[in-house]
């Protein structure tokens, strides 16, 4: 299997995968997953004609964990590992929820000299939390709440994370129990210190100010019943803070909209990537 090493760090591994060829696209995947909740867009943009590669954050799926680097500076700098040592050019960065993060951080550390366009797919960008000035984030004692579960029961808490992740309920069974095991099962097998260290990056990191770094064509989807990131705290900021932008929202999607609807949103993602 492919992995990003270093020669001076025999503990860093990276899992990657890379379909294809043209314009490179690489897949930022979110919060607790890996490189796999992509499984549907993938194949849509082989088709449409580009190179797809995603890979899997420090601590998820195959990639190995660490101690410490879970901070967005440190996120990013796997990402330009990951670019530099496949010489990729004029790349396409798509950030899922926590992955939007490592996408403006990118753009903020290392400048758009190499990035052709961006995409942020129900992405936390610029801020989850909930502040004087940014009234409609989530309350800091939810975010509290999620991490304080993570630690006492991680697998429990997992599975009802992601029937909401789906607004999956009794009435609203958006997707099939299988689909519920598929997450659970990659999310529960991520490293504790992983899942708990990067919840506290996408909850605590405020990215208001670096919005003025994202230069290049910039695609903005969020679903307006997202329950996980509100559209209000993410999406609609986003949509105003970034001058380039394509702002799409999806009409009754949750934040697993890459899933639940993913039909619209590969026809959207692959009508900016051709324009």
């Amino acid at each position: 299997m492919p992995y990003i090493t270093k020669d001076i760090d025999k503990n860093y591994s990276v899992y990657y995968e890379d379909y294809g060829t043209g314009q490179p696209v690489i897949l930022i995947h979110g919060w607790p997953l890996s490189g796999k909740s992509w499984e549907l867009q993938v194949p849509a943009l082989l088709e449409a004609g580009y190179r797809v590669i995603t890979y899997d954050r420090k601590g998820f799926g195959e990639s190995q964990p660490s101690l410490g680097g879970y901070d967005y500076n440190s996120l990013t700098e796997d990402l330009l590992e990951l670019i530099t040592q496949l010489d990729l050019k004029n790349v396409v960065l798509v950030g899922f929820s926590m992955g939007g993060g490592e996408v403006v951080r990118f753009l903020t550390n290392y400048g758009s000299e190499n990035v052709d366009k961006v995409a942020l797919i129900a992405s936390i960008i610029p801020l989850v939390k909930q502040k004087e000035d940014n009234p409609d984030g989530v309350p800091e004692k939810d975010l509290n709440e999620i991490l304080d579960n993570l630690k006492k029961d991680r697998v429990t808490f997992l599975e009802g994370f992601h029937k909401n992740f789906y607004n999956y309920g009794l009435l609203s069974q958006s997707v099939s129990q299988a689909q519920l095991n598929y997450d659970w099962s990659i999310s529960s097998h991520a490293s504790p210190i992983a899942t708990i260290k990067s919840a506290e990056s996408w909850a605590n990191t405020d990215f208001r100010l670096e919005l003025q770094n994202v230069t290049v064509p910039t695609l903005i989807v969020h679903g307006d019943e997202d329950q996980i990131v509100p559209i209000k705290t993410a999406g609609e900021q986003a949509s105003k803070g970034i001058v380039n932008n394509q702002y799409h929202v999806i009409s009754g999607a949750p934040h697993g909209l890459n899933v639940t609807h993913a039909d619209e949103l590969n026809q959207i993602l692959i009508n900016f990537l051709n324009g």
